[in-house]
């Protein structure tokens, strides 16, 4: 059974659509017009056409930030992904940690990844959950109400090395260097950030949980689904991903099944500063990465065998 965790106003969220302008050398952004709220948003988040993949100009629906977390525990790397059924686009994906940025936070994108990396990704040990920092910066503790949240232990964020093109919002340089590309299904400018998660030494038994917020009778609403983790990671061999899939609840892996599975845009191929896919399958993603598709066994606990937690995406979820 879900547990409740937070209710939200959505009225209380505006963005601002975007004027961008690319080159070979570099991306701008800078607002444009009037704030938007959630609804008014989504209405301008429709296919747009763009001749040159290097060199444009185009107004867009919204900025968008994306996590490409790096999860480093007991002496091993993972990406983390979360599932999510995306009702604007009909279909379920694993998708990397994202979110939309507001209007006030529009020059400081950075300030919501790391938002968003406490709200979608959380991690539970036995004594409590684990809040977390950015340098010298505490993350939110968003559900501080709900979940106990341990005193003495927290993750870090760091960040890792950044894009080769820069990105202005105006004349400001961003100096994390995220990643950008401008997907044009949905109009939108997203920035990837590539950070890592460490854990402290203490941290036993760690379980990943991810928190996303739906709309239910005008409010947006977070549920922890205890039975339904929905937060999956890709092991990593020296920096480069594998063609396995797991997740880790108290502290063991336990293998997914990738059976009918899709990841979202940010995954698929980028030309120039262009993303023309809504998703791609797994197996066409592997194929891209040049990865085998047959996953070895995770490395678990040698006394928690490997066990199957299948991830039930089949064609009629994905519409």
């Amino acid at each position: 059974m879900s547990r409740t965790l937070s209710r939200q106003d959505p009225g209380a969220f505006k963005t601002l659509p975007l004027f961008v302008e690319a080159s070979a050398d570099g991306l701008r952004y800078q607002s444009q017009g009037r704030p938007l709220n959630f609804s008014e948003m989504l209405e301008r988040r429709r296919v747009i056409e763009v001749s040159d993949s290097q060199r444009f100009a185009v107004e867009l629906a919204n900025l968008g930030v994306s996590v490409r977390l790096t999860l480093s525990w007991q002496g091993r790397e993972y990406w983390i992904l979360v599932r999510q059924r995306r009702l604007d686009r009909g279909d379920v994906v694993l998708k990397l940690i994202s979110g939309y940025v507001p209007a006030h936070e529009l020059n400081l994108p950075l300030l919501t990844a790391i938002q968003e990396v406490a709200e979608e990704c959380l991690l539970e040990t036995p004594e409590g959950w684990l809040s977390g920092r950015f340098g010298e910066t505490w993350l939110p503790s968003p559900y501080q109400g709900a979940l106990r949240y341990r005193e003495t232990l927290h993750f870090q964020l760091s960040p890792l090395s950044g894009a080769a093109r820069p990105v202005q919002c105006g004349n400001l340089t961003l100096l994390e260097r995220p990643r950008a590309y401008v997907h044009l299904p949905t109009a939108s400018l997203q920035l990837v950030y590539d950070l890592r998660l460490a854990l402290p030494k203490e941290a036993r038994q760690l379980s990943l949980f991810h928190v996303d917020e739906r709309l239910e009778d005008g409010k947006l609403v977070a549920r922890l689904d205890r039975t339904r983790p929905d937060l999956y990671l890709i092991p990593l061999q020296q920096g480069r991903p594998t063609a396995e899939l797991l997740t880790l609840k108290k502290g063991v892996l336990k293998a997914a099944s990738t059976r009918g599975l899709w990841l979202a845009e940010s995954f698929a191929p980028q030309d120039g500063w262009l993303v023309r896919d809504e998703r791609i399958r797994w197996k066409d993603w592997l194929s891209q990465q040049s990865l085998c598709a047959a996953p070895a066994k995770p490395s678990a606990k040698p006394r928690s065998p490997t066990a199957s937690a299948p991830l039930k995406l089949n064609a009629a979820q994905l519409g």
